[in-house]
């Protein structure tokens, strides 16, 4: 397919340069792109570097773009991504002109991050990273683990991946209860699922609670230090949606309260997380992921397919998956150059 117009692409935090081996990178084919590797977040860093970008490419949040860098970015005209985006100031961005582009993919799970889910819960309740390092350090066994069969999997959140991790549980043998919004209850309900009496009987009585809602103003610390105290001191928290879900340091302290007994997350306050000190890796009863839910071959030919065709279709004058649409009616809306 011709395209009319020309763009310059850049695309930030592609750590391994991975989207260039994607069959879905020749979606950008007839654009000028530039691809960095490496991750910055100063403001006027990042201005050099996109001082020329008219399109921009963000690999989910690892970048905050917030008006003082917009500001400094005459010939942005496009922001092209895939899921939410608390990391990015729609406001400004309309105020300017730049339309955002972001396809939330609501009719299609994430299996990559379902699957990293399931394997976080079989290393925690096998303890299989500290039995690794046991056989690394010549010490052969360092514990006993939990078998899942028979434990209740507690499944936060009943959209598109909780549904899926749910699956999991049952074939795992696991009695499965879903705790969630009004809206999603009557879903879990439809599909044959155990609903919690309470949100307090889903954390007294659920082995692994696992966490599957997006980060917005409504869900924001719904799992509360009450809710965490009411957990078995044998049970696991995993956490592979998003750090704000939780009660800001809530889970820190309930670990060290040891109720629950164990936690497995790949997503924190503050990312990316380089500090090897951080209370949270500190705990040996803690498997520790640095977000890598979504970070498969599959996965990311898979969204950014998604995210070349936004950026396609912007160029041909036609726009897709505005999450900002006053920007289009706005005459400030700054339009693609030849």
């Amino acid at each position: 397919m011709w395209y009319d117009l020309r763009m310059k692409v850049t695309i930030l935090d592609d750590y391994f340069d991975t989207l260039r081996t994607l069959p879905c990178f020749t979606k950008l084919a007839r654009h000028d792109v530039t691809v960095w590797n490496d991750h910055v977040q100063d403001t006027d860093a990042l201005a050099a570097r996109l001082h020329d970008c008219e399109a921009l490419v963000l690999i989910r949040e690892r970048a905050e773009i917030r008006a003082p860098l917009l500001e400094l970015l005459p010939n942005l005209r496009l922001i092209s991504q895939r899921s939410v985006y608390p990391h990015i100031d729609i406001d400004a961005c309309t105020r300017l002109g730049i339309v955002v582009s972001s396809d939330l993919h609501a009719g299609s799970p994430s299996y990559a991050t379902a699957e990293l889910t399931w394997a976080l819960v079989l290393a925690a309740m096998r303890q299989i990273p500290q039995q690794v390092e046991s056989l690394r350090a010549g010490r052969w066994q360092m514990g006993v683990g939990t078998t899942l069969r028979d434990k209740t999997l507690g499944v936060y959140g009943y959209g598109r991946i909780g549904r899926v991790v749910a699956g999991y549980g049952a074939a795992f043998g696991m009695p499965v209860q879903v705790w969630a919004s009004e809206a999603s209850r009557a879903r879990a309900v439809a599909d044959g699922a155990i609903v919690a009496a309470s949100k307090d009987a889903f954390f007294e009585t659920c082995d692994v609670i696992s966490l599957h809602m997006r980060l917005v103003d409504a869900t924001r610390g719904v799992v509360t230090a009450h809710d965490l105290a009411r957990m078995k001191p044998t049970a696991l928290i995993v956490n592979t949606s998003r750090a704000g879900l939780i009660e800001p340091g809530a889970l820190v302290a309930a670990l060290r309260e040891g109720r629950p007994g164990r936690a497995a997350v790949d997503v924190y306050e503050h990312e990316p997380l380089r500090d090897p000190h951080d209370p949270l890796l500190a705990f040996p009863n803690v498997v520790a992921t640095p977000h890598i839910g979504y970070v498969t071959v599959d996965e990311w030919d898979l969204q950014f397919a998604d995210v070349f065709d936004q950026i396609n279709a912007y160029a041909a004058g036609t726009p897709t998956n505005v999450v900002n649409p006053a920007v289009l009616a706005t005459p400030n809306r700054r339009g693609p150059t030849k």
